[in-house]
């Protein structure tokens, strides 16, 4: 913690009260929720970025909408449109958000909205041709003006809430009190060794309730990276000079996966939006090499690139175990509302 966010703490403790009386406020129904008839699924994190949730996203929308109606409905962070927008072939990233129009470009099979009000986004998604069974609620943990049936809690294996503080000394949107509410906990971006012993001590530290289920999932990268013409076996990749370039959160684990000495890095903010001088200059640096960039980074430049030159590199997230009595707690969660 540098010193500047210690000479914050009066601010945090602050903060932390606001966020804890507004907390308490909707426990007791003082302020109060909306409820919908379909079950809606809140996916977030008490902290700020980089817990993995475009992934975890990514998984639920595989393993339901085999079998239900999916919506996802995000805010849609810092596209240029306003108010509920459902994404459509007319759809961009500047649209939609980097987020959500990966969601749309990757998933056909499923309904993509974006609206900063996320009970009006529901309520219109409700009101379409063709309504959701199902919406899934991208980074809504703290949004408490819908009452999500079933939040699912994100926190990073090297960056735990357990750990951490309140804004602006932490990271921390809200007190680690905040994790109560939470059916399913789910600790990502764990080494793929980590041991029963390992988690057991980590689900000490986090302070699990007997009403919570806890899970530990891993990012998996693909073995190939594309393009819109072409793909390349990230084995063949390592050997390769060129640029790797991110605007995510913590991008670490990308560079460590693709780079080699003689790579050039490149970094930007999360979910920053390049400038024309920007993507010169990239173009400049990259002198003709190969840029590899993130999946959400990718949506956002694609066309400003030639297929030749940029590619991107997914990922999924992965259970280390469990993954069965993921799917058995969702399918019963599920069938409450919507019986087969």
């Amino acid at each position: 913690m540098n010193f500047l966010r210690i000479l914050l703490f009066p601010f945090a403790v602050l903060y932390g009260l606001i966020t804890s009386i507004r907390n308490f406020w909707f426990d007791k129904g003082i302020l109060k929720g909306t409820s919908f008839p379909v079950p809606v699924i809140a996916v977030g994190n008490l902290s700020v970025g980089g817990t993995g949730k475009t992934p975890q996203i990514e998984y639920l929308i595989r393993l339901l909408s085999e079998n239900y109606k999916v919506a996802t409905l995000s805010r849609g962070y810092k596209r240029k449109s306003k108010g509920f927008i459902l994404a459509d072939k007319n759809s961009n990233a500047e649209i939609l958000g980097d987020e959500p129009y990966q969601y749309f470009q990757k998933f056909p099979q499923i309904q993509v909205a974006v609206d900063a009000d996320r009970t009006n986004g529901i309520q219109q998604l409700l009101k379409s041709e063709n309504p959701p069974q199902i919406i899934l609620l991208d980074d809504a943990f703290q949004h408490r003006k819908v009452k999500a049936d079933l939040y699912i809690l994100l926190t990073a294996f090297n960056d735990l809430y357990c750990d951490d503080f309140v804004l602006p000394t932490g990271n921390l949107r809200e007190s680690r009190s905040g994790a109560n509410r939470a059916k399913i906990v789910i600790v990502t971006k764990c080494p793929e060794t980590l041991s029963i012993e390992e988690q057991a001590k980590i689900r000490a530290r986090l302070n699990i309730t007997p009403d919570q289920k806890l899970f530990f999932t891993t990012i998996r990268y693909d073995h190939l990276v594309y393009s819109k013409c072409k793909e390349i076996s990230v084995f063949d990749i390592h050997k390769r000079n060129k640029v790797l370039l991110a605007g995510i959160a913590k991008p670490e684990p990308f560079f460590h996966f693709l780079k080699n000495t003689q790579d050039l890095i490149l970094t930007f903010p999360d979910h920053h939006q390049f400038s024309e001088s920007e993507i010169d200059a990239i173009k400049s640096k990259a002198n003709q090499k190969i840029i590899i960039t993130t999946e959400k980074d990718y949506v956002r430049i694609k066309d400003e690139f030639s297929p030749e030159q940029l590619y991107y590199l997914p990922i999924q997230t992965a259970f280390l175990d469990n993954k069965e009595l993921f799917a058995q707690l969702m399918k019963e969660f599920i069938n409450d509302f919507v019986p087969n």
